[in-house]
Formats: structure tokens, sequence, C-alpha cells
């Protein structure tokens, strides 16, 4: 073979690689639209009247994850099976962004940690490696340090709204994640450095749990979840 069949040989590599990228990247745009069309229906819970919409917004956002399955479901065919972490790059932002999103929805559900396993049935995709498509442990994290980030937000924004309570829970919650996660010896920088921010997450909630204290409206948020109960 001469030297110029080895190089158009290569080239034919070349073309079939990046038109797989290309491929890749169209879906990954519209992945990135549908999660975009999530965050809007989700972000409305941070208005004065969206506590009394979660349910509906949370269906609206469930709605959209059939979407996301779809799409999820196009992107899977567009490499070869065995190649996901040549290509895991495009769609490691929007996977991550997709694991906050389904653990924010679960959340304003349930009030409870979304499980790897559980997004991957929100997603229509794999929990196990060896199973094709499937959600990396590292961008699970990822995803639910987002989580965190957002409810943090949220502790304030129910003060705003009047919820006394939520941030409570929101604190005991986020103390509860973030014991789970010195649990973990993080090898990865990027995760890692997510990490880190974590604890001011922590921090920004436990200056809203003692605002809460100090006007007395946390023994308000107090009585009142037990007169409901």
């Amino acid at each position: 073979m001469s030297v110029s069949e080895m190089f158009i040989n290569l080239q034919g590599v070349l073309t079939v690689d990046q038109d797989i990228r290309e491929d890749i990247r169209k879906v990954v745009q519209t992945l990135e639209q549908t999660a975009r069309e999530i965050l809007t229906v989700l972000q409305g819970v941070h208005q004065g009247s969206g506590f009394q919409d979660i349910p509906k917004k949370c269906q609206k956002a469930r709605e959209h994850f059939g979407t996301v399955r779809t799409q999820l479901a196009s992107l899977k065919i567009k490499f070869p099976a065995d190649q996901y972490y040549r290509f895991h790059e495009h769609w490691r932002f929007v996977l991550q962004r997709l694991v906050f999103l389904a653990a924010f929805v679960v959340y304003l559900e349930t009030e409870t940690l979304v499980t790897r396993e559980a997004v991957t049935e929100i997603l229509g995709i794999e929990a196990e490696r060896e199973r094709g498509f499937h959600l990396d442990i590292e961008d699970y994290l990822s995803g639910v340090l987002t989580l965190a980030s957002e409810l943090s937000r949220l502790a304030v924004n129910s003060v705003t709204a009047g919820d006394y309570s939520r941030p409570l829970r929101i604190s005991a919650f986020i103390n509860e994640l973030d014991s789970g996660f010195r649990l973990l010896n993080l090898k990865n920088d990027s995760l890692r450095k997510r990490y880190d921010g974590l604890k001011y997450d922590v921090k920004k909630i436990e200056e809203v749990v003692y605002d809460l204290s100090i006007r007395g409206l946390n023994k308000e948020a107090t009585d009142g979840a037990g007169g409901e109960k």
C-alpha cells in the first residue's frame, strides 16, 4: 500500500468520525432545548404563587421528560455501543443538567433524593455500564450537586413567599446530602470542585434558618407543621 493510499484510508476514518460527532451534536442541541424548557417550567416554583402550583409544574415537567426519552433513544444509535466514553464529552453537560432537573422534580414531589436508578428510568437510559448508554455515577453526582444550589435558592424564596417551614426541611435535607458526600473519596477534579461549593449552599441555608430563628418564625413554622399533622 502506498503512502497516498494509507492517508486516503485515514481520511475515510476521520470523515466517518466527524459525521458521527455532527450527528451527536444535532441531537444534543435538541436535548439542550428540551432541558431549557423543563427548567423554565420548574423555575416558576421560585415565584410567590409558585408554591401552590408545584404539582402542576412537576406534572408538566414530567411530560417534557417524555420528549427527553425520545431524544436520548435517538442519541443511542448515533455511535457504536462500545464507544460511549469516546463521545461522552458531547452529552456530558446536558446529561448532568437533566439529572438535576429530574432530581428537582422528585424533590418537589416527595422531598427525597432521587436514586441513580430512578433517574435512569425517568430518562429512559441504563444504570449499568454493561447494558449500553448509561448514566455515569459522576454525572449523577454532578446533577445532585446542582440540586443543592437550586434548593438553597428555594429556601430564600420560600421565606419571601411566607413559607417558613420549607427552609427548615431543605436545611435537614441538604445537611444529610452533605453527610453523604463526605463518605465519598472523590478523585474527579471537576466533581471535587463542585462538591466544594456544597459547603456554601449549606452555609446559605443555615443563614436562612438562623434568620427565621431570631425572628421567632422557626417556632411558628414548627408549630404550623405540627398542626397540619
